[in-house]
């Protein structure tokens, strides 16, 4: 264990990984009676199975920070795993550290995570020593106003809250209108890329961060991951590379963002990263601000004729929009929401999620972007992973459980809902307002894929027929008697009925053998 220069402080301040805020007014003041801490713990790397470069990034951010904070003249304690493998949990750890600094505060930020706040909030320290639980100074929307916008289990419209938020931030807004007289661009937003497109997609901005003994320690400590192993991690590690980040992603992406963001390629080193920002990791890390980001990006639309509304429209929606939205949801259907199941899906997660070998091309593709990089950009994790654990009814656990550790970016705060809700419609329409469920002929038309697949998009049944066309029409089928109702469905019901019994038939048989043996697809 490091030891500071004192051996007693007043003041003892926890810093969780994912709270690696510089501009956290906590760092304003140097003040040689509060100790930071930083800690990586055997609690957080267990709780699933997370890929090799998730754990790798946030360890070497946590520690980019504790330096950072030592070179502006605080007092930092940095832990990692050889330092505290004799304690078994965080207030194990927390209660040492209290006692052994003599410390008669002990404050935290307020965790994104419900079990880490819970965690936290049921810590029983010495007592002398008082708990002092202050705001992360991170999202746009504060934590004591989330009650304002989202009731627990009842639905919230994105588009709506959206709108205020646009409104109460005074982003891209001609006073209390939408600059360009509309609020979003979606129709514009669904462009697939051509193979001249395709041509044009920039090479990604990588970095190379040695973390070679990070992975040792993971190796000592055995600590199961999943993924692929980069000893030199390219991902962004602090503010300056997270920044150079921003501004590649704003120079080199933004001009074409919002028209390809639901694009999707096979033909190209750049099919995993297109026009992505891939800023996910640092901005859920704290890293960057959310303001920040948008503000840089704005900046650079209103002087540049490179980028059109539509692009920064469709950027700033995620970040003011669904992400902050995202967690509204979650801290306001917590604890409950990570049971909800309300589609009864219980089948197996199958084996080629942790392999990626399938003969489905858009699965393959999809899977091993996220085992090579620890990412995919959201239409694959919503419109084919997602959407294929939705048709074949996997058990949310399971799904969370892969999500959750798959992806660098991935606390439970943004994945749960995304996952179980949005993906998944586990929780019954609370993130939206009916399943977001395609066929193959979505896939074909947003990607290349299935150009090279093992399986023929345009048949629904017979040999090699593409498992999402029957799988939709099945999952359709069970789930009529809830779905029948909802008027953004009532023209599908009506296509299936037109089918006729046979069709019909023939469609339920042909999935329901794919369903038998999810593994052989």
């Amino acid at each position: 264990m490091k030891t500071p220069a004192k051996r007693s402080y007043t003041s003892l301040r926890l810093v969780l990984g994912d709270q690696l805020n510089l501009q956290h007014s906590w760092y304003g003041t140097v003040d040689e009676k509060v100790l930071y801490v930083t800690a990586e713990l055997r609690q957080e790397t267990g709780y699933v199975k997370h890929h090799t470069q998730k754990l790798c990034a946030f360890f070497a951010a946590m520690k980019e920070f504790a330096n950072a904070l030592s070179v502006r003249g605080h007092e930092v304690l940095h832990l990692d795993l050889d330092d505290t493998a004799t304690f078994d949990s965080l207030d194990d750890l927390i209660k040492n550290l209290c006692q052994r600094f003599d410390v008669t505060e002990f404050s935290y930020q307020q965790p994104d995570e419900y079990r880490l706040s819970e965690q936290l909030r049921q810590l029983q320290l010495p007592a002398m020593t008082a708990k002092c639980c202050v705001d992360t100074e991170h999202f746009l929307l504060p934590f004591d106003e989330i009650a304002e916008h989202f009731k627990p289990g009842k639905a919230t419209r994105m588009e709506a809250f959206y709108r205020n938020m646009r409104r109460r931030l005074q982003i891209l807004m001609d006073g209390n209108e939408p600059a360009g007289g509309r609020w979003n661009f979606d129709s514009e937003n669904r462009n697939k890329l051509s193979k001249a497109a395709i041509e044009k997609l920039p090479a990604p901005l990588l970095f190379c961060n040695d973390v070679t003994e990070i992975l040792n320690r993971l190796d000592r400590h055995k600590v199961e991951r999943i993924g692929a192993t980069r000893s030199s991690l390219p991902w962004p590690i602090n503010r300056i590379q997270a920044l150079e980040l921003l501004q590649f992603f704003i120079s080199h992406c933004l001009p074409n963002f919002g028209t390809y963001q639901d694009a999707m390629t096979a033909e190209s080193p750049s099919d995993w990263s297109l026009y992505h920002s891939r800023l996910s990791f640092a901005l859920n890390a704290k890293i960057l601000h959310p303001r920040e980001v948008v503000d840089h990006c704005i900046d650079v639309f209103e002087k540049s004729e490179a980028i059109n509304l539509a692009q920064i429209e469709g950027f700033v929606r995620q970040i003011i929009g669904w992400r902050e939205f995202i967690r509204g949801i979650y801290w306001r259907n917590m604890p409950d929401y990570q049971a909800l199941n309300s589609l009864e899906a219980e089948n197996a997660l199958p084996d080629y999620f942790w392999t990626g070998n399938t003969n489905m091309r858009c699965m393959e593709k999809s899977i091993k972007n996220s085992l090579d990089y620890s990412y995919a950009h959201h239409i694959q994790r919503l419109m084919i992973t997602g959407n294929f654990c939705l048709l074949t009814g996997i058990a949310p656990d399971e799904v969370d459980a892969w999500y959750l550790g798959i992806y660098i970016d991935a606390l439970q705060w943004v994945e749960l809902p995304n996952t179980r809700g949005m993906a998944l419609h586990a929780d019954g329409g609370i993130v939206g307002s009916k399943p977001y469920a395609a066929g193959g002929n979505y896939i074909k038309k947003m990607s290349d894929y299935c150009s090279s697949c093992h399986y023929d998009v345009k048949r629904k049944t017979g040999d090699g027929a593409c498992p999402f066309n029957s799988l939709y029409w099945h999952f359709m089928a069970r789930h009529q008697d809830r779905f029948r109702g909802n008027h953004r469905m009532r023209m599908l019901y009506g296509s299936w009925a037109r089918m006729g019994e046979e069709s019909q038939r023939a469609i339920l048989e042909q999935a329901e053998d794919y369903l038998e043996d999810l593994n052989s697809l």
